[in-house]
């Protein structure tokens, strides 16, 4: 598959700056596939949508990752620890950096290539929620970055289409828990011109066996985001309940315990979009983008949602 596959058109108002006044009051487009239907609804509708389904979250919290940098002006984004307080992470700017200096509380141990250093950290995480590049106005609360279920703390990132949940939507579901830590490959957009030469770093998750033996025997299971997805599908080829994925789905991919998806609209030439053209075909999925520009939907992390069952 061609990388191009993945690219579209987004006015720029159209890129979500703030999450909605309350989470559950975002838009939800809904596509069942069966009926090849498409509803327009609210977040808070979602329970009516969902059925028998069993709804899988990923638990997963983000760290306070983004520390910044005096002299030269920049910042290290935390991406995933790796024992004995050291770290890897991204540094900016990588070209006036030097390895074996500190700054601040961040010594930079080794160059990785692609911006990304080995590196150590003196005392605890103690940044700034790390926001997406695109969201570039200030988040009045911190929190509306987390999940309302977060409790694992060790992402660089939020599984985004979680964060429409509140506790009150979530009494009326049958919901499980999984943990992936979300960290370099969400930030990595596609570059290269053949998606299959695209190659990820793995992210850590962790299953616990009861939720497990839950996920493995349910009739139909909705994956909340791109990262329960992969948890899921991984485990279904018969990997262990905890370690590291780099499992790339792509269209053509034959899914085996996810029945329906619901997920954020994401950014061109990026991985989640391809896992979503492989869960509702890639056509389909152009459709559903443009009836989700043409409606005025808000896109990426703070944006609107979309159900594919």
């Amino acid at each position: 598959m061609e990388t191009s596959e993945l690219d579209y058109d987004l006015p720029a108002e159209l890129i979500a700056q703030h999450p909605a006044a309350r989470r559950d009051a975002a838009r939800l487009l809904v596509y069942d596939r069966r009926r090849d239907e498409l509803r327009h609804r609210v977040f808070s509708d979602f329970p009516d949508e969902v059925g028998e389904e069993l709804v899988v979250i990923n638990d997963t919290r983000v760290l306070p990752a983004r520390l910044p940098i005096e002299r030269p002006r920049g910042e290290v984004l935390l991406l995933e620890p790796l024992g004995g307080g050291v770290w890897e992470g991204l540094a900016r700017p990588t070209s006036r950096l030097r390895a074996r200096q500190r700054y601040g509380d961040v010594e930079l141990l080794e160059h990785l290539g692609e911006g990304r250093w080995r590196l150590r950290l003196h005392g605890e995480p103690a940044g700034e929620t790390p926001l997406p590049p695109y969201i570039v106005e200030p988040l009045s609360d911190p929190e509306r970055y987390q999940t309302v279920y977060a409790r694992e703390t060790g992402s660089a990132a939020a599984p985004t289409a979680g964060l429409h949940f509140t506790p009150e939507l979530l009494t009326r579901l049958d919901v499980e828990r999984v943990t992936l830590h979300v960290g370099l490959d969400t930030f990595r957009p596609v570059a290269v011109e053949e998606l299959e030469e695209h190659r990820l770093h793995g992210e850590r998750y962790e299953v616990g066996p009861e939720a497990w033996d839950r996920i493995r025997s349910a009739d139909r299971v909705l994956a909340v985001g791109t990262t329960t997805v992969r948890v899921l599908e991984t485990l279904a080829r018969g990997a262990p309940l905890a370690g590291r994925t780099s499992l790339f789905i792509t269209p053509g991919f034959e899914f085996r315990r996810v029945d329906a998806l619901l997920t954020n609209f994401h950014l061109p030439r990026s991985t989640l979009l391809a896992l979503v053209m492989a869960f509702a075909g890639v056509d389909r999925t152009k459709r559903l983008y443009e009836v989700a520009i043409a409606g005025r939907y808000r896109f990426y992390s703070f944006g609107d949602a979309m159900l594919i069952k």
